[in-house]
């Protein structure tokens, strides 16, 4: 057997210059396997050797011509990963984006400097292409074309100045409504006449909705169904909102309403009459300058009344602007990207998606108004934006993880992961390779099959999780960090910077510094400290009330978050506390729940937790909510079963979940007084329904005090 490998290269070599065909084949391979590589797999190709070790690198040679040939091309990084921001003056940094100047941007596109203006640019680069997409059950989705958008909203503004209100920025009309088409050409109607466009949601309570009617002097507000106007005329019926004249419903209503409206002294009149008679007694656009007003956005806050963060033209458009800077080394938006409007129109971070998409001449689809229905509109409209917050990234992680029940595919699962990783890290983005197909097309079909990016904000994504969607969904994904105060958005992660547990840098329309928090022992000589903001896409202030104004914005324009982050060796921010919310222990520590509660949020059986504290106190408790689809299999490795309310109720799983939670404290670095010493289990989620979460998905952290202070002082008595 004394056969050497060398000699049969060699005399392959000769067997194929004889036959002469070599050359002629090889012509029609070029590319990253040439050389020695290539010489290799011609002999094996063409030479005679039937023995079961050949027949295996054969395979393995076809199958690394084929990746190397299948492979793409990493995504091109616009900035040097590892420096990316740049100090400017007073310890602030921008974006190394900006390294030539320290010109923040206004706008993306010079054509399209309002919002006005970014619609009207998407109905001329689409050529009158589809806007808007809406379904009803079981259909296809229908569309409006731009140009029926932008006359519908002409009819609308028209008819809302015929019956009396001025086409200027102190008109302020309201929007109370469920994410549609009519939500846009509502606001599009505002924006064509120079008025301002205030969403409303019935999350914030009636006394919140009378709130803001009258600090806004909101005379007239577009309502999607007669249920809205109702809860409207309720107020009216009162005697509160006595601004309030007219309501314009877009859905049908019965006729009895509009008695019951003139009863209040409220006109009560269908959108479509409204648009009869605006075309009737059409007015020619009277658009909005950069400067102007364009939405009040009232935050919901976890205390005391809503703020009307005001928010200009630029404000809106430089924001879009910073995003689309941001992605377009990797990620150009065009005439042929969708996004699915499902995150509430009446917060930013759904508008500025929506504007990059209509600037870019993109379709907008949006979903049936139900959540539960909304895989079914993905996998109808199929996206390729996808906007979205960590809550419904966790449940589709969770998904997948527990569909991979047995060992075996949980092995399998992981590896495919760490290989899809591997591909991240370096760089290539893709959703065709060996393991989509065999293991991660399920969970893309879910989301439509052709989503291309995707953005992630509002509240902050556990880096296993990133990882994971990373590697499994093939698409960008993006996180991004701000509020509404800075528009939406204020840092970007950069395109092909794959790490996580950060939220990016600098826009390229503000700039970020740290401050001092002495109280919290975060300094910024240390690179730590509360994150304030300045630039194009920062607020004006609150409407009608200097006093929170102030407190929000500094003398010389700096926007304080109230958010302590650190910056990273490689110039990105992370969030790393809050100030806000803090309190002391009786022993005089200070305690920031926040940054707690997002380090036990990551135990296996928790799904929300709430942790409570006072200077009474020397130590924590909290509230937790049980993972419904997790808790049982964890109460079975203990040896308990029953239902979840039973479940709850059992001390052995309690002193499990309190081990794991303490067990994560520790790893995270968390001091001895940051652990809870004892939890009670609740059943039931924290949801916006019942009152325990902003729109935006943060605790109300006086409303859960008050309806489990009965099971705190427990658990202090137990403690003690």
């Amino acid at each position: 057997m004394g056969f050497c490998f060398a000699e049969w290269i060699d005399g392959a070599r000769r067997r194929r210059r004889s036959r002469g065909r070599g050359s002629a084949v090889r012509t029609h391979l070029r590319g990253p396997v040439a050389g020695c590589t290539m010489d290799f797999i011609f002999q094996l190709l063409f030479t005679p050797l039937p023995t079961p070790a050949i027949v295996s690198l054969l395979a393995l040679a076809a199958a690394t011509l084929f990746y190397l040939h299948s492979r793409p091309s990493p995504i091109r990084t616009p900035v040097d990963l590892n420096r990316q921001t740049l100090g400017v003056k007073d310890g602030a940094r921008k974006t190394a984006l900006l390294e030539d100047n320290n010109n923040l941007m206004s706008y993306f596109y010079s054509d399209a400097k309002t919002l006005y203006e970014v619609f009207q640019r998407g109905l001329r680069v689409s050529g009158n292409g589809p806007c808007l997409g809406y379904r009803k059950p079981g259909r296809p989705y229908q569309w409006l074309k731009y140009k029926q958008v932008s006359d519908r909203a002409e009819h609308l503004g028209s008819a809302l100045l015929h019956k009396g209100l001025k086409p200027n920025s102190e008109t302020f009309i309201g929007i109370f409504a469920q994410n549609r088409p009519e939500w846009i050409i509502g606001e599009l109607a505002c924006y064509t006449y120079s008025m301002v466009a205030v969403p409303l949601y019935d999350t914030l309570g009636p006394e919140a909705l009378v709130f803001i009617i009258d600090r806004a002097e909101i005379s007239t507000v577009l309502c999607d169904n007669q249920k809205k106007a109702e809860t409207l005329l309720q107020n009216r019926e009162k005697g509160q909102t006595p601004v309030l004249k007219t309501i314009v419903i877009m859905d049908t209503f019965d006729l009895e309403l509009v008695n019951r409206g003139a009863k209040c002294e409220v006109d009560i009149v269908s959108l479509q009459d409204m648009e009869a008679l605006g075309k009737s007694n059409l007015q020619k656009p009277i658009p909005p300058k950069p400067e102007d007003l364009s939405i009040i956005c009232f935050t919901s806050g976890t205390t005391g009344n809503p703020k009307g963060a005001m928010l200009t033209h630029e404000n809106v458009v430089s924001d879009a602007a910073g995003v689309l800077k941001s992605i377009e080394s990797s990620i150009v938006p065009c005439t042929q990207d969708v996004s699915i409007s499902f995150l509430p129109l009446a917060h930013m971070f759904e508008r500025v998606v929506q504007t990059a998409l209509y600037g870019a001449g993109g379709r907008v689809g949006f979903f049936q108004g139900d959540i539960r229905l909304l895989p079914d509109d993905m996998k109808t409209l199929q996206p390729t934006v996808f906007p979205v917050v960590p809550r419904l990234l966790n449940r589709v992680y969770d998904k997948v993880q527990s569909g991979a029940k047995s060992p075996v595919k949980k092995w399998l699962l992981n590896f495919a992961v760490e290989r899809k990783l591997a591909e991240v890290k370096d760089g290539i983005i893709r959703n065709n390779s060996l393991w989509d197909k065999l293991i991660f097309h399920k969970v893309q079909e879910t989301l439509g099959g052709r989503v291309r990016l995707m953005v992630t904000g509002a509240a902050p994504i556990s880096p296993s999780v990133l990882n994971f969607l990373r590697a499994a969904l093939g698409c960008q994904i993006f996180e991004a960090y701000g509020q509404t105060e800075c528009t939406a958005g204020c840092t970007f992660t950069m395109p092909g910077d794959a790490t996580s547990g950060h939220v990016g840098v600098p826009m390229p329309c503000n700039f970020v510094k740290l401050v001092d928090v002495e109280e919290m022992n975060y300094f910024a000589s240390n690179g730590e400290g509360e994150v304030c903001i300045k630039g194009r896409n920062v607020f004006k202030g609150y409407l009608k009330d200097p006093e929170k104004t102030q407190e929000a914005l500094d003398n010389d324009g700096w926007l304080h978050t109230g958010d302590i982050g650190k910056w990273l060796p490689s110039g990105v921010l992370k969030i790393i506390d809050r100030k806000k919310n803090i309190f002391k222990l009786a022993q005089g520590e200070y305690i920031a729940p926040e940054k707690i509660e997002n380090v036990y949020v990551r135990s296996e059986p928790v799904a929300q937790v709430f942790v409570h504290g006072d200077s009474l106190q020397s130590c924590l408790v909290a509230i937790v909510v049980p993972d419904p689809d997790v808790l049982p299999g964890f109460a079975k490795r203990l040896g308990c079963q029953g239902s979840i309310e039973e479940l709850c109720k059992n001390n052995e799983v309690k002193k499990a979940v309190i081990a794991d939670m303490t067990k994560l404290g520790r790893e995270a670095g968390l001091k001895s007084f940051e652990q809870v010493k004892d939890v009670y289990l609740h059943p039931e989620q924290f949801t916006i329904e019942n009152g325990l979460l902003t729109p935006t998905l943060k605790a109300k952290r006086a409303e859960l005090k008050a309806l489990f202070q009965q099971q705190i002082d427990k658990l202090y008595a137990n403690i003690q």
